[in-house]
């Protein structure tokens, strides 16, 4: 039954090396990073397999079973959740880069400006903040000016628009206009007063 205990302690040993590691996800990272995380699940399950059949089979469903208590006490408890996946680190802060918060999560600024380009962003000034998510992907706000026109807005401004033609067509030389509000629209020739 030793077999057990050690598959839970290289289980959580294996989830204290990943998050050491840093927040990248598989698609993000390099070739040697790529290597070194196969090297550590490699390992981590070398001492605990044995010629058994059995154990290995027990020792599988031990690390399925504990991944999926994990996972479900992350949605109970948020320290738990914090400690296991980690959270958003902002990484621009009112269009500036926060480079103490970058060097913590170990990125360039070129690799952040990669996933700016790749979010359609071309200038660092349109941004207001922008945080590296948990798994690596950048989540971003964009200032008032540089953020497009929703359809919300689009609604909102050609309503504007109908509205100030709708008036302006109504104060154009209508004869209701005038009876309606008593006064003239435009002022009647010199030679009529």
């Amino acid at each position: 039954m030793d077999f057990a205990w050690q598959a839970i302690i290289m289980m959580l040993s294996g989830f204290l090396l990943l998050r050491i590691s840093g927040r990248k996800s598989i698609a993000q990272m390099s070739i040697p990073t790529t290597v070194v995380m196969i090297s550590i699940g490699a390992i981590i399950v070398q001492p605990i397999i044995e010629h058994s059949m059995i154990k290995t089979i027990v020792t599988i469903a031990i690390f399925v079973a504990l991944l999926i208590v994990l996972e479900f006490l992350q949605m109970k408890i948020d320290v738990l959740e914090k400690l296991l996946s980690g959270q958003a680190i902002s990484v621009i802060e009112n269009g500036q880069f926060n480079l103490k918060n970058i060097k913590k999560i170990r990125m360039t600024i070129d690799k952040i400006e990669m996933q700016m380009r790749q979010n359609g962003i071309s200038n660092l000034a349109d941004i207001k903040n922008a945080t590296i998510e948990p798994n690596g992907q950048m989540g971003y706000e964009l200032k008032p000016d540089a953020r497009p026109l929703t359809v919300g807005e689009f609604k909102k401004l050609m309503g504007a628009m109908v509205i100030k033609q709708n008036q302006s067509a109504d104060m154009d030389g209508s004869l209701f206009y005038e009876v309606i509000h008593d006064e003239h629209a435009v002022s009647p020739p010199d030679e009529l007063k």
